[in-house]
């Protein structure tokens, strides 16, 4: 049994799968259209959100050194990504590249948890761009009646409609094609980008220097809890976490690793990329230092016009112009976020639909899911169900708690795709790689390292959420993926014709 729960998916097969005219996807996609699409996705409620509650509450100006950290983690898994996606041009990402190296149950594992990971995050989005949306209505004087505002009205009823609808419009988007999806996000994108530049540039007027003093804050314990909320290391080993210090810059990183997820959806785009082995590390490692050079920006500027513990933790950009006598600039970052998030939106969709796209066409999932539509080439069905689907979440559900999945979700990817790299090295090192990944295998093994040091400063109920997920992902796995396994049907017809009754039983 164990051999077939391991068995792997051969490289130059999933290639060929790629080539069948009913299970195609279009090559549309350029460097620059997958630099958008990382940039398009990393820029969202992280820098609009989490420089203003991680400077106040864990490591003061020095928060512009936690976004470094955190994108050092990040940069790490991104040059495993570079390697992989540029090898295996397949739709999947870390899936794809799991069953290549590790085998079928791990890739299954990391394709289930790619899936909450994205729908999850589409939903929390959505939510959160409604919210903004609203702010703006409210502000034209423009009020949705409560029921249809994700808030319960007459009945008891609530739907945040604005949530709902923007997950239909962006599947639409998706159905229609990869060429209207990137025109789209590269519009959207360069909105969002200018806000973003008009924050640091008009906000570096107003720097006070007497603001970053101190720039490391003196340390200060955080009393031991012992609840499930409390970080998971925290339960392990009794360590209690400090407020600032250069501890709190380490705090703070685990915190803003969320405005960094999405980055890995680049990967996802591959087998629609014209050509992926020379753009694949272009738009990864592109995205990454671009987002990582405004995130900085953003924080000493903003950490600059306004003292850390004086910060807003809900709107931290707009407040501090609003506490210089700018209110106007407010409403500008306002609907820039409103902009950014529609992207994230788009992008984290995007990734969800490749994911459970590629799973299908492999027989995990079924396999009427595996056909593009014959007109514009993209998976509309998967994208349509998920679309309804994440949609409805979306109206129905409060989700803030749950929006640490997403982390835990992306931090255990990564953790896979780098113990691939030096696993693809072994067993294949005939394979044409055009890029490689430096410094193997002591690169893969930081970058693992890191990612579970983060994992382990989540909340444990975090990881009581993600394992009730796993178990869930297991049961369909061996009630149904197991058996209708593509790789697994070629094996047992294999054995029949060999004569080995052993290798047809699934």
């Amino acid at each position: 049994m164990s051999s077939t729960l391991f068995r792997t998916k051969n490289i130059e097969r999933s290639i060929q799968d790629t080539e069948e005219p009913e299970h195609a996807l279009k090559k549309t996609l350029t460097a620059l259209d997958l630099t958008v699409f990382g940039v398009g996705v990393i820029i969202g409620t992280g820098i609009f959100v989490l420089t203003g509650k991680v400077a106040k509450e864990n490591a003061g100006p020095a928060v512009s050194l936690s976004f470094v950290v955190a994108a050092v983690v990040c940069a790490l898994a991104a040059l495993c990504y570079a390697e992989f996606a540029s090898t295996v041009p397949v739709a999947g990402s870390a899936y794809t590249f799991s069953y290549a190296t590790l085998g079928e149950l791990p890739a299954w594992i990391i394709g289930w948890d790619l899936v909450l990971e994205f729908a999850l995050g589409t939903a929390v989005v959505a939510v959160g761009w409604s919210g903004y949306i609203r702010s703006l209505l409210d502000n034209a004087g423009l009020h949705l009646p409560a029921a249809l505002s994700g808030h319960e009205g007459t009945g008891g009823f609530g739907f945040d409609i604005l949530a709902a609808g923007l997950v239909l419009m962006l599947t639409a988007i998706l159905v229609v094609g990869m060429r209207l999806s990137a025109r789209v996000t590269r519009l959207v994108v360069a909105v969002k980008v200018v806000v973003v530049l008009i924050v640091i540039i008009a906000g570096a007027f107003f720097i006070n220097t007497a603001n970053y003093k101190p720039f490391v804050p003196k340390a200060e314990a955080v009393p031991a809890a012992g609840s499930l909320k409390a970080p998971l290391i925290q339960l392990i080993a009794g360590w209690v976490p400090s407020d600032f210090g250069v501890l709190g810059i380490f705090t703070a990183a685990s915190v803003v690793f969320f405005a960094f997820i999405g980055f890995d959806i680049v990967s996802t785009t591959a087998e629609e990329t014209r050509n992926p082995q020379r753009d694949m590390p272009r738009g990864i490692l592109g995205s990454l230092l671009i987002c990582t050079t405004l995130y900085v920006a953003v924080s000493i500027v903003v950490t600059g016009m306004q003292r850390y513990n004086d910060l807003s933790v809900d709107a931290p950009l707009a407040d501090a112009f609003k506490s210089i006598g700018h209110p106007w600039y407010a409403g500008v970052i306002s609907f820039g976020a409103a902009v950014g998030l529609t992207t994230v939106c788009l992008i984290l969709l995007l990734g969800q639909t490749r994911v459970f796209f590629a799973m299908s066409r492999d027989g995990l999932l079924p396999r009427f899911f595996s056909r593009v539509h014959p007109r514009f080439k993209t998976p509309h069905r998967p994208t349509v169900l998920l679309g309804v689907v994440i949609a409805v979440v979306a109206g129905f559900t409060s989700l803030s708690e749950l929006a640490e999945l997403i982390n835990i979700g992306t931090l255990f990817a990564f953790v896979v795709v780098a113990i691939g790299v030096v696993v693809l090295r072994r067993t294949r090192p005939d394979l044409h790689r055009a890029f490689r990944t430096p410094f193997v295998p002591v690169l893969p093994a930081l970058s693992v390292c890191a990612s579970l040091w983060l994992m382990l400063n989540l909340p444990a109920t975090t990881w009581l959420r993600f394992a009730v997920w796993l178990v869930v992902g297991f049961l369909v796995y061996f009630f149904y993926g197991r058996r209708h396994s593509r790789v697994g049907e070629e094996q047992r017809a294999a054995g029949r014709a060999a004569g080995r009754p052993g290798d047809a039983t699934p």
